[in-house]
């Protein structure tokens, strides 16, 4: 039986939702502003810093992923 996407959503830890929906917003915006009827350099530069958002908290993202998997116990034991 599969579970539903709000069921899923509720097993994702509070930061990683918190940065999923950052991403979101972010990737959004940056593509609204791609649209806008704004001046070339206005636009260029609104895209830039806002895919540069995206951007960093997906590294954040991942880099808190690995720090998570690196940290997690995998099961053998040393000695």
């Amino acid at each position: 039986m599969s579970a539903t996407v709000p069921d899923k959503l509720g097993d994702i830890d509070l930061d990683t939702r918190i940065q999923y929906g950052l991403m979101f917003l972010f990737g959004a915006l940056c593509l609204v502003a791609a649209i806008a009827p704004l001046g070339t350099l206005i636009k260029a530069v609104t895209v830039a810093a806002l895919f540069g958002l995206t951007a960093g908290i997906w590294i954040s993202h991942l880099v808190q992923t690995i720090q998570k998997a690196a940290s997690a116990p995998t099961g053998r034991e040393s000695g």
